[in-house]
């Protein structure tokens, strides 16, 4: 490889690194997570976190406590990533959230909330 054609390569990697870097949830992906926040805070379901189990007023602030923490660090992108990175397990204990709805059964909150997007979605 030239010397030119090695500069070129090397610019084009850090232009892509700096765009991976600076990302940041559209207004699409915004949506979508407040909207599935908006949902466990609307329902009547707990969520169990690290063996306790907590309403959902309170579910709700420490997911948007864990979504702010996500977008301060620039490490989410789309409601997938927000539910993996914020809403499926502790981050303290890799435990994973479970969420019980009356008249439903307890399920994993990575479910849940799949089934949330998905509808959000239309799907």
């Amino acid at each position: 490889m030239t010397h030119s054609r090695w500069t070129m390569a090397l610019v084009v990697a850090l232009l892509a690194a700096a765009g991976d870097l600076a990302a940041a949830p559209n207004e699409t992906a915004r949506r979508e997570i407040t909207a599935l926040i908006g949902a466990l805070d609307g329902s009547s379901c707990r969520f169990q976190r690290n063996g306790s189990w907590h309403d959902a007023a309170e579910a709700r602030a420490h997911l948007q406590r864990k979504y702010d923490y996500l977008l301060r660090k620039d490490k989410v992108d789309t409601a997938e990533q927000f539910i993996e990175r914020a809403a499926s397990q502790s981050s303290m204990s890799g435990k994973p959230y479970r969420i019980a709805c009356p008249g439903q059964p307890e399920q994993t909150a990575a479910a849940w909330f799949g089934a949330r997007l998905k509808a959000l979605r239309g799907g």
